[in-house]
């Protein structure tokens, strides 16, 4: 599996003919457009280029990003909470593609497979929603999602979350291999939390990629500061380069 990051929690995940890109909030995020090669057009045009379908762990706009227009020019399938899904749905009737948005809508524990790609939504501790015309909508529940691309690792992009108990079923069910954390703090974990989270639930996983991190001031958790939390766990630590895609295979 080929994987590349472009800040925040945003993420490429690339195996055979599928390309799955999840949160894709590229347009104002500031790592996204200060780092790597290229003006901020070629480099999302590049990001989303041959793109199969979306995961949205949850209705935040720095999670949402720019998902209606990624599926606009590239025909992917969406997978989203059932709210945000409805909320999505009228977005696109307002944008007049001219074609229907491809769209699988479904909440926590339920799993979806389409054209190979497989789907399930599990818990998230977080919140989700948008202020629209003056009104807090809310989008339904925050999740994060197992992602199965055929010969590819198993993984785990947690979301925007806080530490649970209920991560030790989320192991004993799907096993992941890859486990994506979020460690800025203040709206998520923060690095010892989320380096607590890793050793205690998910000590099998062969990679844990930290997310959610340096895009805003307010985000304090540091890499450094998460390496060093998860000790003898550290050398699992994939260190992604924004927009440079690594390679990573099991066995």
């Amino acid at each position: 599996m080929k994987i590349t990051w472009f800040g925040h929690s945003a993420f490429a995940l690339e195996s055979g003919n599928r390309r799955v890109l999840v949160d894709p909030f590229l347009n104002g995020n500031p790592i996204f457009e200060s780092e790597g090669k290229g003006t901020v057009a070629e480099k999302f045009a590049a990001a989303i280029k041959g793109t199969t379908d979306i995961v949205i762990t949850h209705g935040h706009g720095d999670h949402i990003g720019d998902s209606l227009a990624i599926a606009a020019a590239t025909g992917a399938t969406v997978f989203c909470n059932w709210d945000l899904g409805q909320w999505l749905m009228n977005k696109w009737e307002g944008m007049a593609t001219g074609k229907p948005l491809s769209i699988e809508m479904m909440n926590a524990g339920g799993n979806v497979e389409h054209n190979g790609v497989s789907i399930r939504l599990v818990r998230a501790d977080h919140s989700s929603g948008v202020w629209e015309n003056g009104i807090f909508q809310t989008l339904g529940s925050a999740n994060g999602a197992i992602i199965k691309v055929p010969g590819a690792p198993v993984i785990y992009h947690m979301g925007d979350t806080d530490i649970f108990a209920g991560m030790g079923l989320i192991e004993e069910l799907h096993k992941p291999d890859i486990v994506i954390v979020p460690i800025g703090d203040r709206f998520t974990m923060g690095p010892s939390t989320a380096a607590l989270s890793v050793r205690r639930f998910f000590p099998r996983s062969k990679a844990v990629i930290p997310c959610h991190f340096r895009t805003f001031g307010a985000l304090t958790g540091t890499l450094d500061d998460f390496k060093r939390e998860l000790g003898p766990m550290a050398t699992r630590l994939l260190d992604l380069t924004v927009q440079e895609p690594m390679q990573f295979s099991i066995g």
